[in-house]
């Protein structure tokens, strides 16, 4: 069975298109859905605030895994590889000594 890809008309208001920032996000979920709060962590302090809060089906939450898993390869692709502060990449096994 082919699935038909139809353009989708995306409607935006003017204080959805400024967006919000966070860089945090708790995950939560229930047999039946996942949430996503989406957090703003300020430096030191011992409390985040939410700004958003997203609620979807385990099979959405699947199909935005692999966009985002296919957005980030395409990203790495022209812009390189997204490093992660703080977290250092180390080598696993056994290395040759000199």
């Amino acid at each position: 069975m082919d699935e038909q890809k139809t353009a989708l008309n995306i409607e935006i208001s003017p204080e959805q298109s400024e967006g919000i920032y966070a860089n945090g996000v708790g995950i939560h979920h229930t047999p039946s859905e996942f949430i996503l709060d989406f957090l703003r962590v300020l430096p030191g302090a011992q409390k985040a605030k939410v700004f958003a809060r997203v609620i979807m089906t385990p099979q959405n939450i699947l199909l935005l895994r692999k966009a985002l898993d296919d957005n980030i390869s395409k990203y790495e692709e022209r812009f390189g590889k997204i490093k992660v502060f703080g977290k250092e990449e180390k080598e696993i096994g056994f290395t040759k000594g000199n």
